[in-house]
Formats: structure tokens, sequence, C-alpha cells
């Protein structure tokens, strides 16, 4: 990064006994969670915010020993999304993050490159304030060879996804086929909600109702019309599970057949909002059995598993045995879909759909 931006940039600072990451002058993650990769399984109670740079497994951020790792979990590629960099939305001046997710593209290009057939990377890109900046990255960094894009999970009351300010950047993901990514923790500050808090402010009823940002996103991509105007446009729920669709697909449709004065745009054709989500909207999830038993409601066809690997809630290095537990009754071209050849698909991981 522009060493103008000095101590602002993101970097690691030791509080006591643990390290922090800083940027900007406050704390923005702490590292427990990045150290605690198989303790849910083994030692749960052991799980805690607080950690060293030191015990975070190499496979955190060596790609030698990041593919090392897949191995021994029995998984043959990945798609890499930001760690730390969730919390980063929550930055708000503008110019920082924008500078610093440019940073991170750079570097995440160079983490993949030793394993173009077996690790792809996830850009970070910010729309606040500025689209035309967006889309320049959007496509900077499908130059370098990043499948996809992650935006904010939800970009701020009064900024919803479904206003016109947005359809340049849907309209070039469209045109070049990047699937943009919807992923947990990346609500940007301006809500009203602080992206950025110290670890005694993160609940576990913050934690268990995560799903509520993705919905509302959602909800306004569906209702709103985005997706009948970009029919082609691939936007992926990330991190957040998959039972709640049910119920959430059930009111959307509900809304708009019997509340017209509330769902005031209308299709040109006979679709319903669940059909959209059916078609243009992917979901990865860890270990969501209830989700499996209901799959057709989803798509079975927009379903990909995936490990969180190295985070404390990964499944790693149990995935096999989850995958066996929770697609049990699932047929096998079922199963190959949901545990690979979806994500395959829409990553172009050509060694594995030959």
């Amino acid at each position: 990064m522009d060493q103008e931006f000095g101590s602002r940039i993101p970097h690691l600072e030791r509080d006591g006994s643990y390290d922090n990451w800083y940027c900007n002058g406050e704390i923005v993650s702490t590292l427990g969670s990045f150290t605690s990769a198989g303790k849910r399984f083994s030692e749960p109670a052991s799980i805690i915010p607080e950690g060293n740079f030191s015990d975070v497994p190499p496979g955190g951020y060596d790609p030698h020993a990041h593919v090392k790792d897949l191995a021994i979990d029995g998984v043959d590629a990945d798609v890499l999304y930001h760690s730390v960099g969730s919390s980063l939305f929550g930055i708000t001046d503008t110019r920082l993050c924008r500078a610093i997710f440019q940073a991170y593209n750079d570097w995440l290009v160079e983490f993949c490159s030793p394993y173009p057939n077996q690790l792809k990377g996830i850009a970070m890109v910010l729309l606040e304030d500025d689209i035309q900046a967006g889309i320049a990255e959007l496509k900077r960094s499908a130059k370098m060879g990043l499948v996809g894009a992650s935006i904010s999970v939800y970009p701020g009351h009064g900024f919803f996804y479904d206003l016109p300010i947005y359809d340049p950047f849907w309209a070039v993901a469209q045109d070049m086929n990047i699937p943009l990514s919807l992923h947990v923790g990346t609500v940007r500050s301006r809500t009203g909600y602080r992206n950025i808090d110290p670890p005694e402010h993160q609940t576990g009823a913050d934690r268990s109702n995560s799903d509520h940002w993705v919905r509302m996103s959602l909800s306004h991509l569906v209702l709103g019309g985005v997706f009948e105007r970009f029919p082609n446009l691939k936007i992926v729920n990330v991190e957040h599970e998959l039972s709640w669709m049910l119920y959430w697909l059930q009111r959307m449709d509900l809304t708009y057949i019997e509340r017209p004065t509330q769902a005031t745009y209308r299709f040109s054709s006979n679709m319903i909002p669940s059909d959209f989500v059916r078609r243009n909207v992917y979901h990865s999830f860890q270990e969501d059995g209830i989700g499996i038993l209901h799959r057709d409601m989803i798509g079975v066809d927009k379903l990909m598993w995936a490990s969180d690997y190295p985070h404390a809630e990964a499944t790693y290095p149990e995935s096999q045995r989850i995958l066996n537990e929770i697609l049990s009754d699932v047929p096998p071209g079922e199963r190959a879909l949901i545990v690979g050849q979806n994500c395959a698909r829409l990553y172009n991981f050509e060694a594995y759909l030959k």
C-alpha cells in the first residue's frame, strides 16, 4: 500500500498476551478464530476471540501449506475468500478502504499463482461513493485472474442494491460473467451497525441472526427487479447456511402475490420471487442438514459445500465425515453437484469439469 497511509495501514500489534489487527487506529480483528481450526471437535471451550499470529496454521497464509491441508481434508480445490478482510468493510474512510482492497487483491493473485488449478481467489470490491471505481477494480481483478468479487453483504440503509446507481456495475458483472458474493460479516458501517466491534460486543444473538443482512440485500435484488433487468447476473450467498431460506422464499412469494401495495415492482413475466432466487443465486454452506433435506426448494444446482478452512467453525479436518452425515440420503448425482460440480462450473475449474 501507499506509505502515505502510514499507521492507518492494516497491521498487527501485541496487546498484552495477544495479537490484534489494527487499521485506522482501531482494532479490526482479533486472531482467535484463525488459530482454532478443528478445536470445535475436540475442545470447543478453548475457542476464544483472542489469539496470536504464531498460532495461525501456515495454511492460512502459505499456499504450499494450504494445499497440503486440503489434501488432509480430502478436498481437491478451493475458492479463497477474505478472512480478516471481512471486517475491513467496516472502515468508513472509502479511500483507505479501496486501497486496502486493491492491495489484498494483488496479494491474493500471488497466493493462488503456484496452484492455478486448485486455488482460485475472490476479489474485494468497494462500491460506496464511486461505482465507476468499483467497476474498474472488478475489471482489473478479473484481468489478473480472480474469479469473482465480494461486495458488502448489506450496503447501508438508503443505499439498497435495487437503486439504479448500481445498474452499471451489475451490467459489467453480467457481461463479464463474474459472480458477485455477499459474504457474512461484510456489512458497511454506515448502516448504524458497527462492523468493527470489540469481541465483548459480538454476542451469540448477533451470530445466530447473521443471515438477516443477506436476506435484506437478496430481497432488494429480487423485489427491486434487478434480476429481471439482468437475467444472467450471478450472486453468491456465502456462509449463511440454508435453512432460513425456506421461510424467506415463502414470505417473498406471498408478499408479492398478496401484498402488491408493498411489493410495488411488478415483474413483466409470470415469474415470482422464488423463481429469480433459484435462477440467479448460488449458496455456499458448511453443514446444514435441514437445508439439504429441503434442497429442491432452494435449487440443487445452486448449492455449494464449503469447509471454511482455517476458521474456528470450519469442518476441517472432519469434512468427509460431516459430508457423509448430512448427505447420506442424497442421490450420488446430486451429491456430486453439491460437493464440487456446481462450484467447478461457476468458477471454471476446468481440470474438474473434464
